[in-house]
């Protein structure tokens, strides 16, 4: 038989109980993530095709506004040649530049998408929308080396950010620019799936407090 004195001592026990078995915030999320974690490869494609999008869609507004400009700032067909001839190096430099500047756009905003779906390891997921774009670029130009120029789906769609600059311009400056691209697309696409993920953490910390 139980004393009263024995009572709120039992009572303050049960609650102690209680309150530890509910798991707090950190250890909801390591047991999500140790379920649901891991490189999501479905969202990583659907980041990848965010990616293709962004990409024309900057480009195409990098290259309106350098057309507008150019062609505001020059009389005549004869005049811009002799711009362009004069100032190859220069076109070269800012066109490798807004090339930078679209992979990082377009793979940041696919790395946000796929760790927005995936929800857990935004890094991974960035990285995987970089891997999608990999495959499918070998792939195709497995493609087009048996079946010809015809079936390169990609260049018919210009997924790849091409700025309207001479190949010959950037030929000094090629291995540089091909380096600054893959650093470019990687990092964007990691960072854009670290942001995606932070969301997430965000809704944690609101339902399963701090």
């Amino acid at each position: 038989m139980s004393t009263n004195a024995d009572q709120p001592r039992h009572a303050h026990d049960v609650r102690d109980a209680d309150h530890d078995g509910v798991p707090d915030r950190h250890t909801v999320v390591a047991r999500e993530k140790e379920e649901h974690g891991g490189i999501k490869w479905g969202s990583a494609f659907f980041g990848w095709l965010t990616a293709a999008g962004t990409a024309i869609l900057v480009t195409a507004l990098l290259s309106a506004i350098g057309t507008a400009v150019g062609l505001g700032a020059l009389s005549g067909p004869q005049q811009a040649e002799r711009e362009a001839t004069q100032n190859a190096e220069t076109i070269g430099v800012v066109g490798a530049i807004a090339l930078l500047v679209v992979l990082f756009v377009a793979y940041y905003a696919g790395g946000y998408v796929a760790g927005r779906m995936a929800r857990f390891d935004g890094a991974k997921q960035g990285i995987a929308v970089w891997l999608w774009a990999l495959v499918i670029a070998i792939v195709v130009a497995v493609v087009v080396a048996v079946a010809g120029s015809e079936y390169n789906v990609l260049s018919q769609l210009n997924s790849l950010p091409r700025v309207p600059i001479s190949e010959g311009d950037l030929a000094t400056g090629g291995i540089i620019t091909a380096v600054a691209a893959v650093v470019a697309s990687l990092g964007g696409a990691i960072l854009g799936g670290l942001a995606g993920m932070r969301f997430h953490r965000k809704v944690d910390r609101t339902g399963l407090g701090a």
